[in-house]
């Protein structure tokens, strides 16, 4: 389950994380695995956009936490490397794997189609679904009452792509609202800007009870799962998922989800 503190400071991350997510890529552009500026320690280089609790977010402190640091550190534990966290906009993160500068991506990324043509994921290590989050008191219940409404998601993420194909197929008229943080997301429901956010349900079941909103599922949507991201043709699929493969066997992999996921029955 959430720790009570998960979203107490959501604001004030919120604010911390826009200042930093537009340039908090530090990497040089040379691939992690083939560093020689140190002999004896090889660095992974991880991309992932820390907005995102509970998989990866920041701390008070500024230090980066949640299920997808805590995962990629273990896949750099096993593996033998040091890792180093880059931090940067979510729907920058392919094309920082494409250009080097990122060995691989933990962001809460879905394994969707479309990526697959630029991109090279993992076995999946998490599936949670999609939900609409709102206000306690909105009269918001179901897909169909958001006609008329505004709608907001994360840019770059398979909840917009969804939004928009729900427009589409559904037939039902709301304004879509895309922003590149999606703790923003909350701040623009609570202060009226957005009628409904449409987020991953691991994340938006958080905010619903710590935050005291309201919400409900998806019903038209089957998500893939979430995997890791890697350049086209990397070394590092087959290793990753033998250590993911390694946690499915020995429980540690539920341990993470334990520590991290909000119950998502």
């Amino acid at each position: 389950m959430f720790k009570k503190a998960l979203f107490a400071s959501v604001a004030s991350a919120a604010l911390f994380l826009a200042a930093c997510g537009s340039g908090g890529d530090s990497s040089s552009g040379d691939t992690a695995d083939t560093s020689a500026d140190n002999a004896e320690t090889k660095v992974l280089k991880m991309g992932t956009s820390a907005d995102f609790p509970p998989f990866e977010y920041r701390d008070e402190a500024g230090k980066e936490i949640g299920f997808d640091i805590d995962l990629a550190n273990h896949i750099a534990e096993e593996l033998g490397y040091e890792l180093e966290i880059n931090d940067m906009k979510f729907d920058g993160l392919i094309g920082a794997l494409n250009t080097g500068r990122v060995d691989m991506v933990l962001s809460g990324m879905s394994a969707t189609d479309e990526r697959k043509q630029n991109v090279d994921f993992s076995t999946e290590y998490n599936r949670s679904g999609e939900f609409f989050v709102t206000t306690a008191d909105s009269d918001i219940k179901s897909i169909e009452d958001l006609e008329g409404k505004t709608v907001g998601v994360q840019l770059g993420t398979i909840q917009e792509d969804g939004a928009k194909r729900l427009k589409e197929n559904e037939g039902i008229n709301f304004e879509l609202k895309s922003l590149d943080n999606s703790l923003l997301l909350i701040q623009e429901l609570k202060t009226g800007r957005i009628d409904a956010a449409y987020m991953d349900k691991s994340v938006a079941v958080g905010h619903v009870e710590e935050q005291g909103l309201g919400g409900f599922d998806d019903p038209t949507t089957s998500s893939p799962g979430m995997a890791v991201a890697f350049p086209k043709d990397s070394d590092l699929v087959e290793d990753v998922n033998k250590v993911l493969a390694d946690m499915e066997e020995d429980g540690s992999l539920q341990e993470l989800k334990d520590k991290w996921l909000t119950d998502q029955e």
